[in-house]
């Protein structure tokens, strides 16, 4: 355990504002860029390809691109090309790419097969110079500089915000209007560090942990789930809250610590019935969104969402599960920079 252990994660939770802006006034005309050569091609269908914290990124995008633009998207099982040697044609398909590092073999593989099959290929990560940015047609470098903590927080959110000025970008508006107070919003949650610390001495002695959201939360509830596994070493089961009421919701009692991710919009509305089940049940019941809890049962951190659009609230929902991941590692005595077993870039074939 080094020194000040999570020191190292804390700085770039800290630096997200600061990231989210420079996307805005740096990166946007980039992205804006890519977007209008992706337009031109005129794709029909998109693939998302990624790992781990990518892998939650990459699924925003898919509903951003599902929702907003009506393309059906896919996430893409790799080893279909890498070990299976498949050969999928990829005629008018865009294959985007989202890696941090930009370096896992099969992220690379995959992007050439792909590119070799006649797909479109785009990386997003925060490494131009990367092998997965060279065998890719074109790249979006997400700005978020060095990421030294081995659980990914900066450029998660980087991530996120590349990819919506994207998908903006690709509908034909790239102006980024509607994210331009997500850098004052995230500095202030992130500013709550003790709100944060109090729910997270709830969970110092938990044995296991479900998250849940629907919708455009769903990615933070599987962001939020592997954060704290691979920080604090919590069991922690990421469902869609229509995928919990199918079974899952059997294991949740009253020592079950639960967390909701409930955004405002359409995906909360669509969570409220689980909320209720989960009340019933007599849930452990943590509830992160724009809504104060006003029943006793269940306890909450509320997001600053006025006039921020459903699309956008992951960029803030992430943010105070970020500090729990952190601040429930540390209250178990464990160091959230450098968890066990774990290497900053995974090379997976």
């Amino acid at each position: 355990m080094s020194e000040q252990p999570g020191r190292i994660m804390a700085g770039e939770m800290a630096e997200q504002p600061a990231v989210l802006r420079r996307i805005l006034d740096e990166g946007a005309p980039r992205i804006r860029e890519v977007a209008r050569a992706v337009r031109e091609r005129r794709p029909r269908f998109v693939l998302l390809t990624a790992r781990g914290t990518s892998d939650n990124a990459a699924l925003y995008a898919k509903y951003l691109l599902e929702v907003r633009l009506g393309l059906p998207c896919g996430l893409t099982s790799m080893s279909t090309t890498t070990a299976y040697g498949a050969k999928p044609d990829y005629t008018d398909v865009l294959v985007v790419t989202v890696s941090q590092s930009g370096g896992s073999p099969d992220l690379v593989a995959s992007a050439r097969a792909a590119r070799e099959a006649g797909g479109l290929t785009l990386a997003v990560t925060n490494n131009p110079d990367s092998s997965l940015a060279a065998v890719s047609e074109h790249h979006i470098d997400i700005l978020a500089g060095p990421e030294k903590a081995l659980p990914a927080t900066k450029t998660y959110t980087a991530s996120l915000l590349s990819l919506y000025l994207l998908v903006e970008g690709l509908g034909g508006d790239g102006g980024g209007a509607a994210a331009r107070d997500l850098p004052e919003l995230a500095a202030r949650v992130l500013g709550r560090r003790d709100e944060v610390r109090a729910l997270a001495a709830r969970y110092r002695f938990a044995e296991r942990m479900v998250i849940t959201s629907r919708g455009y939360g769903y990615p933070t509830a599987k962001e939020a789930a592997l954060k704290l596994m691979e920080t604090s070493y919590i069991p922690a089961l990421a469902y869609s809250g229509a995928d919990l009421l199918h079974g899952p919701l059997a294991m949740v009692d009253n020592i079950s610590p639960v967390i909701a991710v409930v955004p405002d919009g359409k995906g909360g509305e669509a969570l409220q019935p689980v909320l209720d089940r989960l009340r019933g049940r007599g849930a452990d019941l943590v509830v992160v969104g724009p809504r104060p809890q006003v029943d006793a049962a269940s306890a909450g951190f509320v997001l600053p969402t006025d006039g921020v659009p459903e699309e956008l609230q992951p960029i803030l929902e992430i943010l105070p599960l970020q500090l729990l991941a952190h601040e429930v590692t540390l209250a178990r005595g464990q160091d959230p920079d450098a968890p066990r077993a774990l290497a900053k870039v995974t090379e997976t074939h």
